[in-house]
């Protein structure tokens, strides 16, 4: 054990201990939920319509977090001569909602629950699915949360528009998500970035999200614009929830998920904008999505979730002070 000051107690390194996410404390009581941010595992991934398993993404999500983990003193960014993430930020592990098998429904409400308790503990829900459509229990949750603090305003970035209304009776599964999201009335708009070439959603979709009021933009058009263009058109000031689909990024450094997508985002095409996010308003809600670990054995793609919800946990916070 070394005589430094701060380094007293455990090493801990990454591959030791238990795998919750960043290595924080497991909380199993959600009726006693004391932290500012709860992360919450949302395995469900029977809403795919082509590659499953992201039902494994909040497990390899956490392994790869513990990569950052390590450390006493927060993360110092040379960049911005700030110190991200120090000890007074509290992040608990909730573990994962349960899950039954071919039960959307019954699933679904699990997860909702989860959310709901993160909320009513004044807390920042950051959901792990799970495919896509694990967003839409979590909007559900918010319907409370929204009466007593506002609106959300939804950031979506993806690869899909994901606004499916209903297709051959399926109303919840992964291409539904921003279609459930608009018709909600404390849901007050949405920003859908990195939609590209051949999605999910018919021509109709399209039509139909910009008739509601959605900001739609492809990766080209979010780079020719530029970071502050294209946070010059999220509404200033609102309260955000932000859904993050891993096949938002290109798939030559995120191929773990389960429907990608070539011509996508690199990492600072999106860590920036969130960044920039974090400054110009409130972030109530995050998730991230469809990460499917076997997919990719190098295990970049969830070492690249970890790290990206870990920064933004950190521009959050400092940002709030």
């Amino acid at each position: 054990m070394s005589g430094h000051g701060y380094e007293t107690g455990r090493l801990n390194l990454p591959f030791t201990g238990i795998a919750t996410f960043g290595r924080t404390a497991y909380a199993a009581d959600w009726d006693a939920i004391d932290a500012d941010v709860a992360i919450l595992g949302a395995p469900y991934d029977a809403g795919c319509q082509y590659r499953s398993g992201a039902r494994f993404g909040p497990r390899a999500v956490r392994e790869a977090s513990t990569l950052f983990s390590f450390g006493h003193a927060g993360a110092y960014d040379h960049e911005d001569d700030a110190t991200y993430l120090q000890q007074d930020v509290r992040i608990v592990d909730l573990g994962d909602a349960d899950i039954i098998h071919t039960r959307t429904k019954a699933s679904h409400a699990n997860i909702e629950y989860g959310v709901r308790k993160i909320l009513q503990a004044g807390a920042l829900p950051v959901v792990i699915g799970g495919d896509h459509s694990i967003n839409i229990p979590c909007i559900r949750a918010f319907k409370e949360d929204c009466s007593k603090s506002g609106p959300l305003h939804v950031v979506q970035i993806d690869a899909h528009l994901d606004f499916v209304d209903a297709r051959h009776g399926v109303t919840e599964g992964h291409g539904n998500p921003m279609r459930r999201a608009i018709e909600k009335d404390y849901v007050s708009g949405m920003t859908q970035l990195g939609i590209r070439n051949v999605s999910s959603t018919a021509k109709e979709g399209y039509e139909d999200a910009r008739a509601r009021g959605s900001d739609i933009l492809s990766v080209r058009q979010v780079r020719k614009l530029g970071t502050e263009a294209v946070l010059a058109r999220i509404p200033k000031g609102a309260r955000y929830y932000v859904s993050i689909d891993i096949d938002a990024f290109c798939p030559s450094i995120a191929p773990g998920t389960g429907t990608p997508s070539h011509g996508g985002f690199q990492y600072y095409d999106v860590l920036e904008i969130l960044q920039g996010l974090s400054k110009r308003g409130s972030v109530a809600g995050i998730d991230l999505v469809e990460v499917a670990p076997a997919y990719d054995p190098s295990e970049s793609t969830q070492i690249l979730a970890a790290q990206l919800l870990l920064n933004f946990l950190g521009f959050i916070f400092h940002n709030r002070r």
